[in-house]
């Protein structure tokens, strides 16, 4: 069965006419690229947009290679059944270049509807069309002004994005209202380990990175990339691991499995450094306190912590599993 989309601002449905969404009220949403747009270009997920259209395929499983780390990362948070998730309706909120929706589209046989707030979507598209487009409806919408009627989905994910948004818990309320009672919500999110979380080259110079144009920002890390990505291994090879996070650069040790070939090594580092340096916003949360907002919003909570994949390397964010209940 189809999710009825509706006006995410008044909750009537929509119905397409021509290359926009229209409602009985009159108001519109233009369709482009047959992409549903709800939110305009110009947002505070900028950053995303240029990161996304620079690095489209650098996180998308090499399967010629043997690399699925995408997969083994979505498979181990979500603890989900690849038989189960035939013929359910799944919600992909914050989908970027579309990692995940193609290990969804290509292991699965579930209906997914993927959201991003940024004109990353059309790279979503272009990277995952093609594998199942009667099972892949993407659209471009806020996580607080999702398109969809409450309780629609059977299981909703959203990987690498809460963090990013000005209010967390709004988020983490408007993720839980769209799924069914019974379903499951599934998310990731950097914790605040203890205090010295934030005494941290990543927030020490973010107050000035974010402030940098994207071009700009990108040309600076790939220039000084290389003796960073040094850096980093010498300290920890002397011993001095510790002092690597007060190097601007993403914690390469503890971040990316030992299969990475040097090449790969070196685009990924350069992405997830401009991942950390460009966003608006990037509020990481206490664990206990993500599992209170999930209680406080009608979700029971069956897993909270850090989850490994099957390379055996940590994945970049806590998880929290939950269920509706209400």
């Amino acid at each position: 069965m189809k999710i009825k989309i509706v006006n995410p601002l008044n909750n009537l449905p929509l119905i397409q006419r021509g290359s926009q969404l229209t409602d009985d009220d009159g108001s519109i949403f233009p369709i482009i690229d047959g992409i549903p747009r709800f939110v305009d270009s110009d947002n505070y997920a900028e950053s995303f947009q240029f990161q996304w259209e620079e690095f489209a395929t650098t996180q998308i499983d090499q399967n010629k290679q043997g690399q699925l780390f995408s997969k083994e990362r979505f498979f181990a948070e979500t603890l989900w059944n690849i038989n189960e998730l035939s013929d359910e309706n799944i919600l992909e909120v914050g989908s970027g270049a579309g990692r995940f929706t193609q290990v969804v589209l290509k292991h699965t046989l579930g209906n997914l509807y993927s959201v991003d707030y940024s004109g990353a979507v059309s790279e979503n598209k272009k990277n995952n069309y093609a594998i199942a487009p009667d099972r892949l409806h993407l659209f471009q919408a806020s996580i607080e002004e999702l398109p969809f009627a409450d309780e629609s989905f059977d299981k909703v994910f959203c990987f690498g994005v809460l963090q990013h948004t000005p209010d967390f818990e709004r988020s983490v309320k408007c993720l839980i209202d769209k799924v069914k009672v019974g379903g499951e919500v599934v998310v990731d999110f950097y914790p605040i380990n203890g205090w010295w979380t934030k005494i941290h080259a990543k927030y020490i110079l973010r107050p000035i990175t974010k402030k940098i144009p994207h071009q700009q920002l990108l040309t600076l890390i790939e220039k000084n990339v290389d003796w960073l990505i040094k850096a980093h291994f010498t300290l920890h090879h002397i011993g001095l691991g510790l002092l690597t996070r007060f190097l601007p650069v993403v914690d390469i040790k503890g971040t990316f499995p030992s299969a990475f070939n040097p090449q790969q090594l070196r685009e990924r580092v350069i992405l997830d450094t401009f991942d950390m340096f460009s966003p608006e916003h990037d509020h990481p949360q206490r664990l206990k306190t993500v599992v209170k907002m999930f209680e406080k919003h009608r979700a029971k909570v069956t897993f909270a912590g850090k989850v490994k994949t099957a390379n055996d390397y940590e994945t970049f964010a806590t998880v929290v599993r939950a269920l509706r209940i209400s």
